[in-house]
């Protein structure tokens, strides 16, 4: 792959009157926000054009990485949304081919991991088998052969406060900081990108990370619901829809069902288990069925639960995840995953990852219930920090001298996040369940499908908290489609699962061609 030509797009400030338009900025936006109207300095964008053989296939395409602006009922530019869009080249038929918009979680997350781990034309190399961090500089960064720009175009977003996006005037941070107000901002960001590029007739497909597939399921009923734009396909990364699957409360009973099996497959590949099984996939079958089946019912009935019935449960939760059968009764067979970090591996004096349970980790001691941190924390963000940077600067030609790539909207003044998903009404402690978001608009455009792509090995979002979510009522079954990988919550960075993931996302697209 090579870069052609770079130059910054030079469009008169009068177009601006038309929208959100894209146009040069005649500044820079600091990381703290502008307090008046008056010094908003214009967008910016810069333009390149490259090849590059992905899948095989020659393609040229363009690089657009600037801002757009979002504006309130008045017209008042309130925040730009930087983003980088690579589009093919010298397409007759637009209709004919789709554009997919891109973003990671957080939430307050950029989308550099999706950007420069796996779906852009280029990628940072990270260690692969969770034995290495990624060291200092420099790291590799290489053409992405295998990316999805022989199928589709390709939208990165990095929300209101990550990246170089930011409020604007005085604009307030939380207008865009919530579970509502974010899926509106992108939501809007997306209408706007399709209106300036001319695609309202090209198919349209969603992909988010972690904390984006809540994201990507309130913006689904957005996008159908209010802004009447069908979208085609959503694809779930490491899927989190709703939190009673994956976050511990009192009295709550699906966490320790969903995280379960991924337990059972972490003390599988750190041969932990009494006994291993030979196959990964037919052992967390099992585990699964148990799990929803014996294991549930035996936390529903309490104190009811017969002597007999307790240790017959016990020892299939030592059998599932090696953890000592004193320990288990201890935690009266309900063990978060805080503590399993700590547990599953202490007579060798090691901890296991969240993030990826592949990783480990080695306390300053062995006592205590919780590891001291996660020990994929350090392997990785280096890497990507250094990377995006580095793209942006030689790649793309980006030049803003005053606003530096925000990691994380936790950097941001005020940075809190609105999780109440019911206006106004406090959510009164009740678990966040996006599950009618999403079932609302496949039900109401026919078309849509989701895959759901997770790593077996990972605790922020369980592969069965995922299972169980879309097996709720209100979403179409027969167009829910699962992948599994032998990594964690970020499975590209294992070298095998990253072709493969790319292959079955390339698949599900291909599948929606009409």
């Amino acid at each position: 792959m090579f870069k052609k030509m770079t130059k910054t797009a030079l469009v008169g400030a009068s177009l601006m009157a038309a929208g959100l338009m894209m146009v040069p900025n005649a500044g820079a936006i600091a990381l703290d926000d502008h307090k008046s109207s008056a010094s908003i300095p214009a967008p910016k964008e810069f333009i390149s054009t490259h090849q590059g053989r992905f899948n095989g296939q020659r393609v040229s395409y363009t690089a657009r990485a600037g801002d757009t602006y979002l504006r309130n009922k008045q017209g008042k530019p309130v925040a730009t949304i930087f983003n980088y869009a690579y589009t093919k080249d010298d397409v007759e038929d637009p209709s004919k081919r789709p554009v997919t918009f891109i973003f990671n979680g957080g939430p307050g997350s950029p989308s550099m991991w999706l950007h420069m781990g796996v779906f852009g034309p280029r990628r940072v190399v990270v260690p692969s088998d969770a034995d290495a961090d990624d060291g200092a500089a420099p790291y590799n960064i290489e053409d992405n052969l295998e990316t999805l720009l022989d199928v589709t175009d390709l939208v990165f977003i990095d929300p209101v406060g990550t990246g170089l996006s930011r409020p604007l005037g005085d604009e307030p941070g939380k207008n865009h900081w919530g579970l509502l107000e974010d899926a509106q901002s992108v939501s809007e960001f997306v209408r706007q990108w399709i209106d300036d590029n001319k695609r309202w007739n090209s198919p349209k497909y969603i992909a988010g990370e972690s904390y984006g597939t809540p994201r990507a399921a309130v913006m689904s009923d957005i996008l159908t619901n209010r802004m009447s734009i069908s979208i085609n396909g959503i694809v779930l990364i490491s899927a989190v829809l709703d939190y009673q699957n994956s976050r511990q409360q009192h009295g709550g009973l699906m966490y320790y069902v969903s995280m379960l099996p991924t337990m059972a497959a972490t003390a599988w590949y750190h041969d932990a288990l009494p006994n291993k099984p030979e196959n990964l996939e037919a052992f967390l079958a099992e585990v699964r069925q148990w799990a929803i089946t014996d294991y549930l019912t035996a936390l529903a009935q309490g104190q009811r639960l017969t002597a007999e019935r307790r240790q017959a449960v016990v020892d299939q939760l030592h059998a599932y995840t090696g953890l000592k059968k004193s320990f288990l009764e201890d935690t009266d067979m309900r063990v978060s995953v805080q503590r399993f970090f700590k547990e599953l591996l202490r007579d060798r004096g090691q901890t296991v990852g969240r993030i990826d349970s592949r990783y480990l980790g080695q306390d300053m001691e062995d006592a205590g219930e919780y590891y001291e941190t996660d020990p994929f924390n350090s392997s990785v963000a280096n890497a990507y920090n250094v990377a995006i940077n580095d793209h942006l600067q030689n790649f793309l030609g980006v030049d803003l001298d005053d606003r530096i790539y925000n990691l994380s909207a936790r950097n941001m003044d005020g940075f809190r996040w609105n999780w109440n998903e019911r206006g106004s009404r406090p959510n009164g402690g009740r678990y966040v369940n996006l599950i009618p978001y999403l079932g609302r608009a496949m039900r109401r455009n026919t078309d849509m499908r989701v895959l759901v792509t997770s790593g077996y090995y990972d605790f922020a979002t369980p592969f069965f908290g995922a299972e169980n979510a879309l097996a709720e009522r209100g979403i179409p079954q027969d167009r829910v489609d699962y992948t599994y990988y032998q990594a964690g919550h970020m499975m590209y960075l294992h070298r095998e699962s990253l072709t493969q993931f790319l292959n079955d996302i390339r698949t599900f697209i291909q599948a929606g061609a009409k």
